[in-house]
């Protein structure tokens, strides 16, 4: 007599480390923002020093965006709904 397997739910690896993989929120350059208000939403915000937030408004401004938060889903939601309320163009998407 022969007992057929135990049915078996799996996770292949590819679904795993594409759990893993953190997210990014994005801040693009717009033609309306000041430089000066978009490293003050940083500051704000995110808490950054000034270095960093004016590092960050830089590579906005000449290379048209900038990373300024990774982490779940989630928070980069709700990172990215909080900068479009300050006025900024902020999108969300997958680190790769």
């Amino acid at each position: 007599m022969s007992i057929a397997p135990v049915e078996q739910e799996s996770v292949s690896t590819s679904e795993e480390s594409e759990l893993d993989v953190p997210w990014i929120t994005l801040v693009w350059n717009d033609p309306v923002n000041l430089m000066s208000y978009v490293t003050y939403v940083f500051q704000t915000y995110f808490g950054y020093s000034r270095t960093k937030a004016e590092k960050l408004m830089m590579d906005v401004h000449v290379k048209g965006r900038a990373v300024v938060s990774t982490g779940a889903r989630e928070k980069m939601e709700a990172d990215t709904e909080a900068l479009q309320g300050y006025g900024l163009w902020a999108t969300f998407q997958k680190d790769r």
